[in-house]
Protein backbone atom coordinates (compact mmCIF):
# COMPACT_ATOMS: atom_id res chain seq x y z
CA UNK A 1 0.00 0.00 0.00
CA UNK A 2 2.80 2.35 0.90
CA UNK A 3 4.54 1.52 -2.37
CA UNK A 4 1.50 2.52 -4.43
CA UNK A 5 1.21 5.83 -2.57
CA UNK A 6 4.89 6.46 -3.19
CA UNK A 7 4.49 5.73 -6.85
CA UNK A 8 1.53 8.12 -7.12
CA UNK A 9 3.51 10.76 -5.27
CA UNK A 10 6.41 10.31 -7.70
CA UNK A 11 4.14 10.49 -10.74
CA UNK A 12 2.72 13.91 -9.76
CA UNK A 13 6.00 15.87 -10.23
CA UNK A 14 6.74 14.03 -13.45
CA UNK A 15 3.36 15.08 -14.91
CA UNK A 16 4.01 18.66 -13.93
CA UNK A 17 7.38 18.54 -15.64
CA UNK A 18 5.77 17.23 -18.80
CA UNK A 19 3.18 19.99 -18.69
CA UNK A 20 5.83 22.61 -18.16
CA UNK A 21 7.86 21.26 -21.05
CA UNK A 22 4.79 21.20 -23.31
CA UNK A 23 3.94 24.77 -22.29
CA UNK A 24 7.48 25.87 -23.01
CA UNK A 25 7.39 24.22 -26.41
CA UNK A 26 4.06 25.84 -27.25
CA UNK A 27 5.37 29.24 -26.09
CA UNK A 28 8.52 28.75 -28.13
CA UNK A 29 6.43 27.81 -31.15
CA UNK A 30 4.35 30.96 -30.77
CA UNK A 31 7.48 33.08 -30.55
CA UNK A 32 8.95 31.43 -33.65
CA UNK A 33 5.70 31.93 -35.50
CA UNK A 34 5.65 35.62 -34.60
CA UNK A 35 9.26 35.99 -35.71
CA UNK A 36 8.48 34.22 -38.98
CA UNK A 37 5.53 36.51 -39.65
CA UNK A 38 7.64 39.56 -38.84
CA UNK A 39 10.42 38.43 -41.18
CA UNK A 40 7.85 37.66 -43.87
CA UNK A 41 6.37 41.14 -43.52
CA UNK A 42 9.84 42.71 -43.70
CA UNK A 43 10.61 40.68 -46.81
CA UNK A 44 7.40 41.81 -48.50
CA UNK A 45 8.09 45.42 -47.58
CA UNK A 46 11.63 45.15 -49.00
CA UNK A 47 10.24 43.70 -52.23
CA UNK A 48 7.82 46.61 -52.54
CA UNK A 49 10.62 49.12 -51.97
CA UNK A 50 12.80 47.30 -54.53
CA UNK A 51 9.98 47.44 -57.11
CA UNK A 52 9.53 51.15 -56.47
CA UNK A 53 13.26 51.79 -56.92
CA UNK A 54 13.30 49.79 -60.16
CA UNK A 55 10.37 51.84 -61.46
CA UNK A 56 12.09 55.07 -60.49
CA UNK A 57 15.32 53.93 -62.16
CA UNK A 58 13.40 53.22 -65.37
CA UNK A 59 11.84 56.68 -65.28
CA UNK A 60 15.27 58.27 -64.77
CA UNK A 61 16.67 56.29 -67.73
CA UNK A 62 13.84 57.55 -69.93
CA UNK A 63 14.48 61.11 -68.75
CA UNK A 64 18.18 60.78 -69.59
CA UNK A 65 17.37 59.45 -73.09
CA UNK A 66 14.92 62.31 -73.70
CA UNK A 67 17.52 64.86 -72.55
CA UNK A 68 20.10 63.38 -74.91
CA UNK A 69 17.66 63.60 -77.84
CA UNK A 70 16.88 67.24 -77.02
CA UNK A 71 20.60 68.01 -76.74
CA UNK A 72 21.23 66.48 -80.19
CA UNK A 73 18.37 68.55 -81.64
CA UNK A 74 19.78 71.72 -80.06
CA UNK A 75 23.24 70.99 -81.49
CA UNK A 76 21.76 70.48 -84.96
CA UNK A 77 19.83 73.74 -84.73
CA UNK A 78 22.96 75.51 -83.48
CA UNK A 79 24.93 74.29 -86.52
CA UNK A 80 22.16 75.42 -88.86
CA UNK A 81 22.00 78.86 -87.23
CA UNK A 82 25.79 79.18 -87.41
CA UNK A 83 25.73 78.40 -91.13
CA UNK A 84 22.94 80.94 -91.67
CA UNK A 85 24.87 83.62 -89.76
CA UNK A 86 27.98 82.91 -91.83
CA UNK A 87 25.98 83.20 -95.06
CA UNK A 88 24.49 86.51 -93.90
CA UNK A 89 27.96 87.82 -93.04
CA UNK A 90 29.28 86.90 -96.48
CA UNK A 91 26.28 88.52 -98.15
CA UNK A 92 26.77 91.64 -96.02
CA UNK A 93 30.45 91.80 -97.01
CA UNK A 94 29.51 91.57 -100.69
CA UNK A 95 26.86 94.26 -100.24
CA UNK A 96 29.36 96.57 -98.55
CA UNK A 97 31.83 96.01 -101.37
CA UNK A 98 29.17 96.85 -103.96
CA UNK A 99 28.08 99.94 -102.02
CA UNK A 100 31.66 101.16 -101.84
CA UNK A 101 32.06 100.61 -105.57
CA UNK A 102 28.83 102.51 -106.28
CA UNK A 103 29.96 105.41 -104.06
CA UNK A 104 33.32 105.48 -105.81
CA UNK A 105 31.65 105.48 -109.23
CA UNK A 106 29.30 108.27 -108.12
CA UNK A 107 32.23 110.37 -106.92
CA UNK A 108 34.05 109.81 -110.18
CA UNK A 109 30.97 110.84 -112.13
CA UNK A 110 30.58 114.06 -110.11
CA UNK A 111 34.25 114.81 -110.54
CA UNK A 112 34.00 114.27 -114.29
CA UNK A 113 31.01 116.60 -114.50
CA UNK A 114 32.86 119.22 -112.46
CA UNK A 115 35.85 118.94 -114.79
CA UNK A 116 33.55 119.31 -117.78
CA UNK A 117 32.07 122.52 -116.32
CA UNK A 118 35.51 123.98 -115.70
CA UNK A 119 36.64 123.11 -119.22
CA UNK A 120 33.41 124.38 -120.85
CA UNK A 121 35.18 127.18 -122.84
CA UNK A 122 37.51 124.63 -124.41
CA UNK A 123 34.58 122.41 -125.32
CA UNK A 124 33.61 124.75 -128.15
CA UNK A 125 36.99 124.40 -129.80
CA UNK A 126 37.38 120.63 -129.41
CA UNK A 127 34.74 117.94 -128.76
CA UNK A 128 34.82 116.44 -125.32
CA UNK A 129 33.84 112.86 -124.63
CA UNK A 130 30.69 112.57 -122.58
CA UNK A 131 31.10 111.45 -118.98
CA UNK A 132 30.09 107.84 -118.45
CA UNK A 133 27.11 107.13 -116.24
CA UNK A 134 27.21 105.02 -113.10
CA UNK A 135 25.78 102.00 -114.91
CA UNK A 136 28.49 102.29 -117.59
CA UNK A 137 31.19 102.64 -114.94
CA UNK A 138 29.90 99.50 -113.22
CA UNK A 139 29.77 97.59 -116.51
CA UNK A 140 26.02 96.87 -116.34
CA UNK A 141 24.93 98.51 -119.60
CA UNK A 142 23.87 96.41 -122.53
CA UNK A 143 25.84 98.31 -125.16
CA UNK A 144 29.47 97.83 -126.03
CA UNK A 145 32.04 99.85 -124.10
CA UNK A 146 34.62 102.01 -125.86
CA UNK A 147 38.00 100.46 -126.35
CA UNK A 148 40.70 101.82 -124.08
CA UNK A 149 44.39 101.94 -124.74
CA UNK A 150 46.21 99.19 -122.84
CA UNK A 151 47.86 100.43 -119.63
CA UNK A 152 51.65 100.19 -119.46
CA UNK A 153 51.61 97.68 -116.57
CA UNK A 154 49.45 95.15 -118.41
CA UNK A 155 51.13 91.77 -118.99
CA UNK A 156 50.52 89.14 -121.63
CA UNK A 157 50.41 85.39 -121.10
CA UNK A 158 52.66 83.80 -123.72
CA UNK A 159 50.76 80.48 -123.60
CA UNK A 160 47.19 81.70 -123.95
CA UNK A 161 47.83 85.14 -125.40
CA UNK A 162 45.56 86.69 -122.74
CA UNK A 163 46.22 90.08 -121.18
CA UNK A 164 46.99 89.79 -117.46
CA UNK A 165 46.64 92.39 -114.73
CA UNK A 166 48.15 91.99 -111.25
CA UNK A 167 45.86 93.38 -108.53
CA UNK A 168 47.40 96.24 -106.55
CA UNK A 169 46.38 97.59 -103.11
CA UNK A 170 43.19 99.65 -103.21
CA UNK A 171 41.98 98.24 -106.54
CA UNK A 172 38.52 96.76 -106.95
CA UNK A 173 37.01 94.67 -109.70
CA UNK A 174 34.92 97.65 -110.80
CA UNK A 175 37.93 99.92 -111.08
CA UNK A 176 39.85 97.31 -113.09
CA UNK A 177 36.85 96.85 -115.39
CA UNK A 178 36.74 100.59 -116.06
CA UNK A 179 40.49 100.71 -116.60
CA UNK A 180 40.48 98.06 -119.30
CA UNK A 181 37.06 98.79 -120.73
CA UNK A 182 35.67 95.35 -119.88
CA UNK A 183 32.38 94.56 -118.20
CA UNK A 184 32.46 93.27 -114.62
CA UNK A 185 30.44 90.20 -115.60
CA UNK A 186 32.97 89.43 -118.33
CA UNK A 187 35.87 89.71 -115.89
CA UNK A 188 34.12 87.37 -113.48
CA UNK A 189 33.49 84.89 -116.29
CA UNK A 190 37.05 84.99 -117.63
CA UNK A 191 38.60 84.53 -114.17
CA UNK A 192 35.89 82.16 -112.80
CA UNK A 193 35.20 84.44 -109.80
CA UNK A 194 32.21 83.54 -107.60
CA UNK A 195 31.88 87.17 -106.48
CA UNK A 196 33.57 90.56 -106.77
CA UNK A 197 36.13 89.98 -104.02
CA UNK A 198 39.76 90.02 -105.22
CA UNK A 199 43.08 89.93 -103.39
CA UNK A 200 46.30 91.92 -103.76
CA UNK A 201 48.74 90.15 -106.06
CA UNK A 202 46.01 88.13 -107.77
CA UNK A 203 46.43 87.79 -111.55
CA UNK A 204 43.31 88.59 -113.55
CA UNK A 205 42.61 88.09 -117.23
CA UNK A 206 41.54 91.48 -118.56
CA UNK A 207 41.65 90.78 -122.28
CA UNK A 208 41.72 87.85 -124.68
CA UNK A 209 42.86 87.58 -128.26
Amino acid sequence: MKEEVGMKTALVPAGRVVMVVCGALMLSGCVLSEKYEAEKARSLNFQRLLAQEEKRTGELDNEVKRTKRELAEYETRNRELTAQVQAVREQLARSQEENEAIKEASLLERKAKSDMKRSAPAAKAAPVESSPSISELLGTTGGSQPEASPPPDMQMDAKTGANIHVVKPGETLYRISRRYGVKVDTLRKWNKLPDDIIEVGQKLIVGQE
